[in-house]
This record gives structure tokens, sequence and C-alpha cells, in this order.
């Protein structure tokens, strides 16, 4: 592989190893956040988005040896190594001991689980439109902790505070990114079906 990886081949890659599509929108919501912050910061969208995309390559197949089946996948496919460092930091913690150190591995790490929290509290509204959702609706479901009680809290408050923002502009941030996909995800909203007057 030459120093880039394209994403074509990330995302042929990725659905080699997956197969469930709640996985692959989760893939799909964490690029596109990715690529979002990565115009903010004025850094390479395209490197930031692949990054996000194959985050949990090795998950479908491998839950328990998360992020050491990825390092392995990666390195006999010849990926930088920046990639493959940045894509074990979200595991930090938790999988691994590789410590988000970029600001695009900080990222990675606080967006993951919210990337999950915001897909939940879309689905619950009556609506299942991203495009209404609010940080107060998601602040709201952030503090059920029977709501989502599998996403840790704590991993994205952590996340916020490697970044130095604040909490809410960390979500507001998160949520515009997966705006820009909404359709992909699912997330843009019943439509009434026509001629139901």
């Amino acid at each position: 592989m030459n120093d880039t990886p394209d994403r074509k081949a990330a995302l042929t890659l990725f659905k080699s190893y997956n197969k469930s599509e709640s996985l692959t929108k989760h893939a799909l919501a964490v690029e596109a956040v990715m690529r979002h912050f990565a115009r903010r910061y004025n850094e390479d969208e395209t490197k930031w988005g692949i990054i996000g995309l194959v985050h949990d390559l090795d998950y479908e197949k491998y839950p328990e040896q998360h992020c050491i089946k990825t390092e392995e996948i990666l390195t006999a496919e010849d990926w930088p190594e920046a990639y493959i460092r940045a894509v074990l930091s979200h595991g930090y913690g938790i999988c691994t001991d590789v410590e988000p150190i970029h600001v695009m591995e900080k990222i990675l790490f606080a967006t993951d689980e919210l990337t999950g929290l915001i897909t939940t509290a879309v689905l619950v509204r009556p609506d299942k439109n991203i495009h209404n959702l609010t940080i107060k609706s998601v602040k709201k479901r952030w503090k059920d902790k029977r709501f989502a009680a599998k996403i840790d809290r704590s991993i994205i408050q952590k996340g916020a505070d490697m970044l130095g923002i604040p909490l809410n502009d960390l979500i507001a941030e998160t949520i515009k990114g997966m705006q820009e996909i909404a359709g992909e995800l699912g997330l843009e909203g019943i439509t009434e079906p026509k001629g139901a007057d």
C-alpha cells in the first residue's frame, strides 16, 4: 500500500470484516464526524475520515481482541504507522495502552461513543430526524444512565477534557458532522407517505 490509503479501499476492507448494518452505520458516522472536525482544525480531511471509518475494523469478528486484531490486519495491509496508531488510541484505557496524543486521536477517542449516544437519542425521537436534535436533548439522555446504558459517558467526558473543549461544544460539532450524512445513517426522519390525507 502507498503512504495514503484511499477511502474506497478502506471501506472495502471494513466491509470484508463487518456485515452488520449497525456497525457499518457507526463507522460512517465516525468517519463523517472526523472529516467535520478535520475541517475545523484545518487538517487532512481524507486521512481523518479513513481512520474514523476503520476504527472498529475488527469489532464484529474479534470483539474480545478489539484493536489487537485491527493492528495485525492493518500492519499486514501495509498501512502507515500513524494511521494504525490513531486507530489503536481510541481504545486507550479500555483495550490498549496507546494514549491519544495528536488532536486527531483525541477527537476519535472523544466522539466514538458520542456518535452512538447521538444515534440512539435520534432514534427515540418521534420524528427520528437528527436535524431537529438539540444539545439539550442529548444532555437530558446523557443524565439518564439507563438510556443507552452501554455507552460510557466517562470516556466522552475524558475526551472532551483531553481536547480542552466544553462537552456542549463537542456534542454540537459531533451532531453537525453526523447531519452531513443523515440519509446514509437513517437519521433523516420519517417521511409522510404520499396521498395519506
